[in-house]
């Protein structure tokens, strides 16, 4: 793991206990409050009648979520960054800042606060085992931060460190985020999230766990052995508890440096991350499915990619893998039926969305098609389709009896491609997605 820009934010000792936690955001609501009666008596002063959510979503309970929930990390920030990526296309545009702004904001730990986690997981003499190890973090993010240190024998390793209570706080934190996503008016009161926060739960759960980790990070980088356009780094076992992981440094740039590569770069890095996700759904039925840019990083002059963080990694099921097969199939068949039939299985839309907008799925079905025919040489920089599709789907955002919660494999596999396809618009690249597609649905 690496980070070859430097880390340069600010250090902000972690809530551990429930009451500590419990008080951020209870502040966070106080504050929120305060700022809806302030500003609901200065509109209705005015002669407005303003809604809830417009009162709940002002610049100053956006910047104030912001630093709250950067302050928290934990759960509270790690579910704050999936839903900006997942649904920052939907949420009205405040509330999408608050989010975005997350995947970036995070506070490392001060220095003593550091000290304490190494020394409960290592023993008070922990710096004998190196050679080196650099105090200020490499990369902070919402559930640890990363340290490089150097071994004896000069061998360089990422140390990623565990924010001290996350393990702890994960399901009050996913609670109290489900809560002030009701009290800001974007959910239907007959939505049952229940599912979705239970399923978000266990991955934060699985993702805290760094024993769990190395694991997969293992198993992944056994799946990629061979594969020269990849780099996984290994676990380093003697150094990794639950809350430590100690692993190989491999020296890298951020994936988003290639934006400023050459069109042919910027081609053959994005054909090697769709072509991984092809392999994770057909061949390797295990998937990644974080796909936060930071996860992606580059080294110019090997040309190959190097695969960060799989506390998120899972197994992918048969009913997944033949429903994304069967997608595609039809996809590439340019067959509606069976793409609307093979979209409803996979739980795209609910049965009441067919039932109430039949004309408006065939609609975005028929946008979606007419890509297969240039799929040869797939220009990921042209949105244009998007936003047709979108376009028609707002009748059915609008309609909130339609409103569903798709099975949570589904979102998770699907919050995957979704990313992966986001950095490839950012790189405006062309992809000959036919072929990489027909060669590894034939696996």
């Amino acid at each position: 793991m690496a980070d070859d820009t430097g880390y340069d934010g600010r250090s902000r000792a972690v809530p551990k206990g429930r009451l500590a936690r419990f008080g951020v955001m209870g502040r966070l609501a106080g504050g929120v409050a305060g700022n809806v009666l302030a500003e609901g008596a200065k509109r209705l002063v005015a002669g407005e009648r303003p809604q809830l959510r417009d009162l709940v979503l002002t610049p100053g309970n956006v910047a104030r979520a912001t630093e709250q929930l950067a302050q928290l990390r934990g759960a509270a920030m790690k579910l704050g960054q999936m839903i900006s990526l997942d649904a920052g296309d939907v949420l009205p545009d405040e509330l999408t800042q608050i989010l975005a702004r997350l995947r970036d904001r995070a506070h490392h730990m001060p220095p003593a606060q550091l000290q304490q986690v190494l020394a409960k997981e290592w023993g008070a003499d922990w710096r004998r085992r190196f050679a080196l190890f650099e105090a200020h973090p490499m990369a902070a993010a919402s559930i640890g931060q990363v340290h490089r240190a150097r071994l004896p024998d000069g061998r360089m390793l990422a140390i990623k460190v565990q924010y001290p209570g996350v393990r702890e706080s994960i399901d009050a934190d996913v609670d109290n985020v489900a809560t002030l996503l009701r009290l800001s008016g974007l959910l239907p009161k007959g939505l049952d999230i229940a599912p979705l926060l239970g399923e978000a739960k266990r991955q934060l759960h699985d993702e805290a766990d760094y024993v769990r980790e190395a694991a997969m990070m293992t198993r992944y980088a056994d799946h990629l052995a061979g594969d020269d356009r990849y780099l996984v780094p290994r676990p380093v076992p003697e150094l990794s508890t639950i809350n430590v992981l100690a692993m190989d440094y491999i020296a890298a740039k951020p994936i988003e440096t290639l934006e400023a590569a050459d069109q042919d770069e910027r081609n053959r890095v994005t054909t090697a991350l769709i072509d991984l996700v092809l392999q994770e759904l057909f061949a390797f039925a295990f998937i990644q499915t974080d796909p936060n840019f930071a996860n992606y990083r580059y080294q110019p002059e090997t040309e190959r990619l190097v695969l960060l963080d799989f506390g998120a990694a899972m197994p992918v099921t048969d009913g997944i893998t033949n429903g994304y097969r069967n997608l595609l199939k039809a996809g590439l068949n340019s067959d509606r039926a069976a793409v609307r039939d093979a979209a409803q299985d996979l739980g795209f839309f609910s049965p009441a969305a067919l039932e109430r907008h039949p004309a408006v799925i065939d609609r975005m079905i028929a946008l979606i098609l007419e890509q297969t025919d240039r799929a040869d040489d797939f220009d990921f920089g042209d949105r244009s389709f998007l936003q047709a599709v979108r376009g028609e789907g707002m009748q059915m955002v609008e309609d909130r009896a339609v409103w569903h919660v798709p099975p949570a494999d589904t979102l998770f596999v699907q919050r995957k491609i979704s990313g992966m396809a986001l950095l490839a618009a950012r790189f405006k690249a062309r992809v000959a997605l036919r072929g990489l597609v027909e060669t590894r649905l034939a696996q």
